[in-house]
């Protein structure tokens, strides 16, 4: 990670940032799917989701919607930590979902890299696998960040 792209995060262990973005979902739809922070990497976030019948479709497989909604928050939360300064706002402004296999229990996990990281806008990856880390869906979330009005 370059300094210039960590804003305040440049001076915390990885363990801390994980920690305040965990704390920072409190009472929030991450909260509510159960959504736990558990890698951050040079240039990745990984976060893991339990599939329960909370997050099921009618039919007892994963929801796509809890699937895109874990790939917008993981990808906006690494956006957060690598292109975030204190200075900007930032926002998702597109987020797709291509489900390739259906899970029914454990857990799955999201891990988010950045394609593109412009001053403006941003491009992530998301994959999502399950347990024995097969493929579940492959995402992708455009994120733009933006001058604070002052």
């Amino acid at each position: 990670m370059r300094p210039a792209q960590r804003g305040a995060t440049l001076f915390m262990d990885n363990k801390t940032i994980l920690k305040l973005l965990q704390e920072r979902c409190a009472n929030t739809l991450v909260d509510t799917l159960g959504v736990t922070f558990v890698e951050l990497g040079e240039d990745y976030l990984v976060a893991k989701m339990p599939v329960t019948s909370a997050v099921h479709q009618v039919d007892g497989v994963l929801h796509g919607g809890a699937t895109a909604a874990l790939a917008e928050t993981v990808g906006s939360a690494a956006c957060a930590i690598f292109c975030k300064t204190d200075d900007v706002i930032m926002r998702g402004i597109e987020v797709s979902a291509n489900h390739v296999r259906g899970v029914r229990s454990g857990f799955i996990y999201a891990k988010a890299t950045a394609t593109h990281k412009g001053k403006t806008m941003q491009h992530w990856s998301i994959q999502i696998t399950d347990d024995a880390n097969k493929l579940i869906s492959s995402c992708k979330l455009t994120t733009l960040t933006l001058p604070k009005k002052k």
